[in-house]
């Protein structure tokens, strides 16, 4: 065992980290629907282990910050690292979309070691759009695929992208809706839906 006390939720963070891993290989090897499934599941399980963890009891101090750091390097992957393996792939690896995809791994990181530095606002809210949200933003989208051509729809996921990105580093001020029960259910009745919807795809 690295670490003296296990840590409970550990196993939910594997399990998000686990989608977002296999959403990469789908991403890589171009089965798109099988892709989508599994960053719109690493969405719902990253909102689900906050729950889990904040309902432990006697976590300590050390336990929430250990908590806070996987959570932290598993959101780069999820929320950085996928969507820019996306816009990537999807452009069948034009070396114009490296800018882009740059761009989006550096304002990710920004963005996340903000949040881990300063936290939420006054008003307990994010700065910035929280870089979940760029995930179930872009499963939406992918939904619309089939209605254009593969190079007009690889600029407009670039496009899409850049304007996450940007969002994730502004000033808008953004409600934190993962630690709400009930927005919860709403992420995993969305998920279900895009389950179906893409699963449907495969067969």
């Amino acid at each position: 065992m690295l670490y003296k006390h296990p840590f409970p939720a550990v196993p939910m963070y594997s399990d998000s980290a686990s989608c977002s891993l296999l959403a990469i290989y789908f991403l890589i090897t171009g089965v798109y629907a099988a892709a989508m499934i599994g960053m719109i599941w690493a969405v719902a399980f990253d909102w689900a282990d906050g729950l889990v963890a904040r309902r432990m009891k006697g976590r300590t101090c050390a336990d929430r910050k250990f908590g806070g750091q996987l959570d932290l390097l598993i959101d780069i992957v999820s929320y950085g690292v996928t969507p820019a393996i996306l816009i990537l792939s999807y452009a069948n690896f034009s070396p114009l979309f490296l800018p882009i995809v740059f761009v989006m791994l550096v304002f990710a990181a920004i963005r996340l070691s903000y949040f881990s530095t300063f936290g939420l606002s006054d008003d307990a809210k994010y700065t910035g759009l929280a870089i979940d949200n760029n995930s179930i933003l872009l499963v939406f989208l992918f939904m619309f695929e089939g209605y254009f051509d593969r190079p007009v729809f690889s600029v407009i996921l670039g496009a899409v992208g850049i304007g996450l990105a940007v969002l994730n580093v502004s000033q808008i001020k953004t409600p934190k809706l993962s630690g709400n029960p009930v927005n919860v259910a709403l992420l995993a009745t969305y998920t279900l839906a895009v389950t179906i919807i893409y699963g449907w795809k495969l067969l």
